[in-house]
């Protein structure tokens, strides 16, 4: 294998294993855990005292999501999958990678911008007071260290 070939091939897995860390965090969002121990979704159903009208509106938003979610990922595995092929049949960084990289920073950008458009979807259902709790459990989410 030339150099050449052995450099494109890692620069090449570097940036698919940062598009992936990259879609992985927005949905982790959702997924972390809160100050004290409790998932970001536990947070909002036990911290923010919701109604029942609330806590049913937030499901049926978690559970469209969840579909919309493993779309979207399923979309990034079969990006990856083209890349697999493509790096295995042009051999270099040709229009077969380009366009697979491409096809799995779309999908990556998708699920991040749904993930935003979930969490705006969730806030819009609170009063002001829970919001402004809930705004506070995100910032908290998307700032904690990596554990």
């Amino acid at each position: 294998m030339s150099r050449t070939w052995r450099q494109t091939l890692l620069v090449l897995l570097v940036a698919l294993l940062a598009g992936m860390a990259g879609a992985w965090l927005g949905p982790q969002i959702l997924a972390r855990t809160h100050g004290n121990g409790t998932s970001f979704h536990e947070a909002v159903h036990r911290e923010l005292d919701l109604t029942a009208d609330q806590s049913a509106r937030i499901d049926a938003l978690e559970r469209s999501f969840a579909v919309q979610r493993k779309a979207l990922e399923l979309e990034m595995r079969q990006a990856n999958a083209e890349l697999a092929a493509a790096i295995e049949s042009e051999g270099a960084y040709g229009p077969a990678v380009t366009a697979s990289v491409d096809h799995f920073h779309m999908a990556m950008g998708e699920l991040q911008k749904a993930t935003i458009e979930h969490v705006f979807a969730m806030r819009a259902v609170l009063t002001p007071d829970q919001a402004a709790k809930f705004d506070r459990t995100v910032v908290d989410a998307l700032t904690a260290e990596p554990r």
